[in-house]
């Protein structure tokens, strides 16, 4: 399944590139993240929890940063399961300056199976999506905040 999409934050690209890189912001913003905890270079420990349709569950996996070009792009791998099933993503993080901010452009390849996989893809997809804008829309906010 790809998702793929992008979204402007009204801040300088140095800063959103280190939010976005900050495992305490990244946290707050990520929907249904109970935790994300630092293991070294540039790996972390996730729990979420989630829930599509009448599927919900927490979720434990690892999230790797690679491919790092500051402050232009990175690679973020994720994988994770639990009682819902298994999720892995590949997704590919672009930043660019725009008038004003910054453009956060994304597309992410994504696999789920086991239960969750059952909900169909559509919903999976429109589900995606919402988080996704969630999770931008409270990114921004988190760098509008911090001034």
């Amino acid at each position: 399944m790809k998702i793929e999409g992008a979204h402007d934050i009204p801040a300088p690209r140095q800063k959103v590139w280190e939010a976005f890189l900050d495992p305490e912001r990244l946290r707050q913003a990520i929907p249904g993240c109970e935790k994300l905890e630092a293991l070294g270079n540039d790996e972390y420990r996730a729990v979420m929890k989630i829930g599509v349709a009448a599927v919900k569950g927490t979720f434990e996996g690892k999230v790797r940063l690679v491919d790092k070009k500051p402050p232009e792009s990175y690679r973020m791998a994720v994988e994770g399961s639990g009682g819902p099933g298994f999720v892995r993503g590949d997704t590919v993080i672009t930043l660019s300056d725009i008038e004003g901010g910054t453009r956060v452009a994304y597309s992410a390849d994504v696999q789920v199976g086991g239960l969750i996989a059952g909900v169909g893809q559509r919903m999976l997809g429109g589900v995606s999506k919402m988080m996704a804008d969630q999770f931008f829309g409270r990114m921004s906010q988190l760098l509008q905040d911090q001034g």
